[in-house]
């Protein structure tokens, strides 16, 4: 299947090109299918949580966990969940943001997958790994709907992370 063919170019929304993947999500094949070839892709890396980023993440991150039969741990904004979290300040391209976990989510030796629905600059993500890290799990592999290659998040992100993204668009002029 053309998952490529499934999303949505939005030109300037909100001043960015916006990828909507909400026809992804609303066909049922296509959206099973991504959920199969990311957990597909993990399967034998002995993942013990997933863990994903408000709010798109949920929705991908969730499904991966059940397929792989492990928990899911979610990553929110400061102040969305009760105490005791651990937080995280990080600075993306154009402002600065705070996000949190509850301190029992991930537990030191945890083999997490994080999970994402979009791959930009690389900013949110590298926020993830470092509090999974902080927490002392081990972040055993990245997995995204969609990689926007044209903004080289991976340069960000560094090397060390194992990246598996199901659609990768080269230019934002694809469609």
């Amino acid at each position: 299947m053309d998952l490529k063919s499934k999303i949505k170019r939005v030109p300037e929304f909100k001043g960015v090109v916006f990828w909507d993947i909400t026809p992804l999500l609303k066909d049922k094949t296509a959206f099973g299918q991504c959920i199969m070839d990311l957990a597909d892709h993990f399967r034998d890396d002995d993942v013990k949580v997933v863990a994903s980023n408000e709010a798109r993440g949920f929705i991908v991150g969730a499904p991966v966990a059940h397929e792989l039969g492990v928990g899911f741990v979610p990553i929110r904004k400061k102040g969305k969940l009760p105490p005791v979290v651990h937080s995280l300040s990080y600075d993306k391209e154009y402002e600065s943001d705070v996000i949190e976990v509850r301190d029992d989510g991930i537990e030191p030796g945890d083999r997490v997958l994080l999970v994402d629905d979009l791959l930009a600059t690389g900013g949110t993500i590298k926020a993830n790994a470092d509090l999974v890290e902080e927490l002392g799990g081990e972040v055993v592999g990245m997995g995204f709907l969609v990689e926007l290659e044209y903004l080289n998040p991976r340069k960000h992100v560094g090397d060390k992370y194992h990246i598996h993204s199901l659609i990768t668009l080269e230019t934002t002029d694809e469609f």
